[in-house]
This record gives structure tokens, C-alpha cells and sequence, in this order.
């Protein structure tokens, strides 16, 4: 029980306060000094009696002779938690000393010895001194130690209130001025977390540009291969995606088909020329196996890359027939993914479109399409191809019309990257600078205008760069 009352605080938790506002929060148990009672009595004999009374009390006792020398104790200790005095002592009586010893330490509580026949000093002790208790000689020791020990206690739990009060009033003080600015640190902060999210929509839109730059360069670098098909991936893509906005295709279905409709024929770069340039109905059975593989081979080349892995699934089964004749898996009719029945019919339109050298060569690839249908292609695309197609070339300048790539001869200035050198770019001084084939990026721009500066090569940079 003694303990409780002279350690009031154990158990007080940490307080949950705003994070970073707030400098001091409440600890489990302070580290206090230890409460001080001075005992003054002019008798050394009752001083003795006294510490010997309170020797196995948690706290620290001291003491003085009189009155005068009580009050210097007093300026030299601060937390003096109880004072104990005699009335009758030369000099300064109880009464005078705890009158001056409460202005010096008012927090501490004051207790007075006196006579029975000192009625009227008690009252001045009481009265005048600030005294809380009064106890008459000769004193019964366990009134008085127990009267101590309810002085000592009652001071520490008035010193852990003040503390406690203190504390309190300086959090709601910081409190208050937290919650005051609260509505500028959100401000703040949601301008910062919308401007991060700019930057991240930022970088996520130059990441998509580099992605469809890369692939457009992969298209063009197919159609390096066989330069009577150019620009055929990009017409393929136009015109599938158009085919798929009009089936409402969502936005993911839509992307996957452009871009397995620019990397289509990806798998052919592996192909021998000799194969490549013939058409496929005077292969040899041989060399049409050898061909059939682009199909496979292409879904392999994306595949290492998880983002292209359903455009790898339709640049596998683009030349699957309705009819089940295709190639490589003999897939038929729904079974064909629909992305892949869309590429096919727009590839073979724009094949067939570029091998007429006639005016109306779109109306004969439209025809020679139709007469397909139910056999090589579903026939329920027929009518949205027909509508698009129809719009998509309706110019005979079809490289312009759709955005298409033509070759130029540039100046390291004039040189974009995702452009395609189509010859190898050699120094003044015959040094290779850059080889064909390359599909110019920031590095190697940089790198040709130094070198046309230093060694220039006699001509300018041939590329195939796009309308």
C-alpha cells in the first residue's frame, strides 16, 4: 500500500499523438528524485528520535536546528516534499519559520509539533504558515509516521498532477496548432501526390511511346526483308484495328491486335531469301515446311517478353484457315482466336491489294476475299473489312494515306530515333560508324554528328523514316 502512494504514476502507458507533432509524451514512470522531508527541532535528541523514526522510509530525511537554519535548507533544496517543525525553538518560533519557509517553497506540505497548552502558535502555525496537520507532543510514533508518509504521499501525487497537467496542456497546445495547419499539410500533400502522379502518368506515357516506337522499328525492320511488302505490317494494323473497333473490341483487345498485326510476319526474318521471295504456291513441299515455321518462330521471338505473350498466341495462328487447312495447329472456324481471323483477312487483302498494278486493285483484293470466305476466313468480318478497307485506301498513294515509311537521305541533324539505316554509314576516312540495318537512338545520333565533324563520310545518312 505504501508504494502506491508514494509512486502514484506506475502504469501510465505512452500517449497516441499525431505523428512528429508532439516533443514529449507520457512516460511509464518518471524518473523523479526521490521526495525530501526536513525535520527542525532546536532539541537534537527529538532529531535523532525522528530519523530513527523514518529510517526505513522511501524518502530522504533532513534536518535543522532552528528555524534560521531551516530556511537555508530549504533555499538549497527545491523539492522538499514535507516539513516537519517543532513550535517552540529560539529564535524563529514554528509558527514565523513556516510562514517564511511557505514563501519560499509553497508546493511543500507543513506539519507542526507543539504542546497541548500551544493552542493559539497552533493556530498560527495553521493560519499563518500554510500547516496541513498539527501533532501534539508527546506524539504517538505511528500517528506521526503514518502522518508523514500521508504528507509525502499526498505531495507526489499533487507534483505527478502538475506534471501531468503541464504535459497536457502543452500537447492540446500542440494539438491545437496541428490541427490548425492540418488543412495546409493536406493541401500539401495532395499537391504532391498529384504531382508524383503526373510524373508517374508521365513516364508511363513515354514508356507506352517507347514500346510502340520499338515495335513499329521491329515492323520495319520485317519489311527490310522484301521491299515490294512496305509498310504492309502497318496497313495490316490499320486496317485490323479499325475491323476491331467496329466488333467494339475493348482497349486491351484492340492494342494486342495492332501490335500482333505490325509483328505478323516477325518470325520470317529467320527465312532464306531464296524461300522468302518466292510465292508460296511454287515452294517446294521442303520449302514450304520451312516457311510454315515463321508462325511458330514468331509467337517464340515475343514470348520471352510477358506483355506480348496473347499477341504471340495471334501471330501464331494468323495463317489458321476457317476451314481447318491452315497452318501450324489446323485450328477451324471459333476455335481460331478472333484477333487472328481479323489479321488474316486484312493480311490477305492488303497482300493481294499491292500485287495488282491495276487502278481498281482494292475492288479485285476485295473480290478475290470474298470468293474465300467460310474457306480461309470467317465471312463475318467480310462486311466491316469491305467498310474500312474501302476508307483506308481510298487514295492511290497508299504509303502516304497510311503513314507509311519512305527512304530519305539525312543529315545527322535531320535524324530521328526509331528511323532504320538502310546502308552502312562509313567515315571519310573508311571507318564503319554504323551498320545496316540499326535503328537509330539517342547514342547513335549523337555519336554521327560527332563523327560527321571530325571524319565525315561522303554521304548522307540513307534511312527509312516514316511520313
Amino acid at each position: 500500500m505504501w508504494t502506491l502512494l508514494a509512486h502514484p504514476v506506475n502504469g501510465y502507458k505512452k500517449s497516441t499523438m499525431p505523428p512528429g507533432d508532439f516533443s514529449e509524451e507520457m512516460d511509464e514512470t518518471p524518473n523523479d528524485p526521490q521526495v525530501k522531508v526536513l525535520f527542525v527541532d532546536d532539541e537534537s535528541n527529538i532529531l535523532r528520535a525522528l530519523r530513527r523514526l523514518v529510517a526505513e522510509e522511501n524518502f530522504e530525511t533532513l534536518i535543522a536546528t532552528s528555524g534560521e537554519e531551516g530556511l537555508e535548507v530549504i533555499k538549497a533544496n527545491e523539492d522538499i516534499g514535507l516539513i516537519v517543525s517543532d513550535q517552540r525553538m529560539p529564535g524563529l518560533t514554528g509558527a514565523e519559520f513556516l510562514e517564511k519557509a511557505k514563501a519560499i517553497a509553497p508546493d511543500s506540505l507543513r506539519i507542526v509539533l507543539t504542546g497541548y497548552a500551544d493552542l493559539q502558535a497552533t493556530m498560527d502555525a495553521i493560519n499563518k504558515g500554510g500547516a496541513y496537520r498539527y501533532i501534539t507532543k508527546p506524539w504517538n510514533d505511528e500517528e506521526l509516521i503514518q502522518t508523514i508518509r500521508d504528507g509525502v504521499a499526498r505531495y507526489s501525487l499533487f507534483m505527478e498532477n502538475r506534471r501531468l497537467t503541464e504535459l497536457v496542456n502543452r500537447q492540446n497546445e500542440e494539438l491545437k496548432d496541428w490541427n490548425s495547419n492540418l488543412k495546409k499539410r493536406v493541401l500539401e500533400q495532395t499537391a504532391h501526390i498529384g504531382k508524383k502522379n503526373e510524373e508517374l502518368a508521365a513516364a508511363n506515357s513515354r514508356l507506352h511511346q517507347t514500346f510502340d516506337q520499338t515495335i513499329k522499328a521491329f515492323a520495319g525492320l520485317i519489311e527490310l526483308r522484301d521491299l515490294d511488302v512496305r509498310d504492309h505490317s502497318r496497313n495490316v494494323a490499320d486496317l485490323a484495328v479499325a475491323i476491331a473497333q467496329e466488333l467494339d473490341l475493348d482497349k486491351n483487345q484492340r492494342q494486342a491486335i495492332r501490335t500482333a498485326a505490325l509483328l505478323h510476319d516477325i518470325g520470317k526474318i529467320g527465312i532464306d531469301d531464296a524461300i522468302l521471295l518466292k510465292d508460296t504456291d511454287v515452294l517446294t513441299a521442303r520449302e514450304l515446311e520451312k516457311y510454315k515455321l515463321h508462325a511458330i518462330r514468331g509467337q517464340a521471338v515475343v514470348d520471352a517478353v510477358d506483355d506480348l505473350r496473347e499477341v504471340g498466341i495471334l501471330i501464331r495462328h494468323h495463317h489458321e484457315c476457317y476451314d481447318g487447312s491452315g497452318f501450324p495447329d489446323r485450328q477451324r472456324g471459333k476455335d481460331i482466336p478472333l484477333g487472328a481471323r481479323i489479321i488474316a483477312i486484312a493480311d490477305h487483302v492488303d497482300r493481294i491489294s499491292k500485287r495488282i498494278r491495276q487502278e481498281n486493285a482494292l475492288e479485285m483484293a476485295l473480290e478475290k476475299t470474298r470468293q474465300q470466305l467460310g474457306r480461309l476466313f470467317d465471312a463475318s468480318l467480310f462486311p466491316h473489312l469491305e467498310k474500312h478497307a474501302k476508307a483506308i485506301y481510298s487514295t492511290p498513294d497508299k504509303l502516304a494515306k497510311h503513314r507509311g515509311m519512305v527512304e530519305a537521305e539525312l543529315s545527322p541533324e535531320q535524324l530521328l530515333e526509331g528511323m532504320i539505316v538502310l546502308r552502312n554509314v562509313v567515315s571519310g576516312t573508311g571507318l564503319l560508324l554504323l551498320s545496316k540495318g540499326a535503328i537509330l537512338d539517342e547514342a547513335a545520333i549523337k555519336s554521327l554528328k560527332r563523327y560527321y565533324k571530325i571524319d565525315p563520310p561522303e554521304h548522307a545518312v540513307l534511312v527509312l523514316r516514316q511520313l
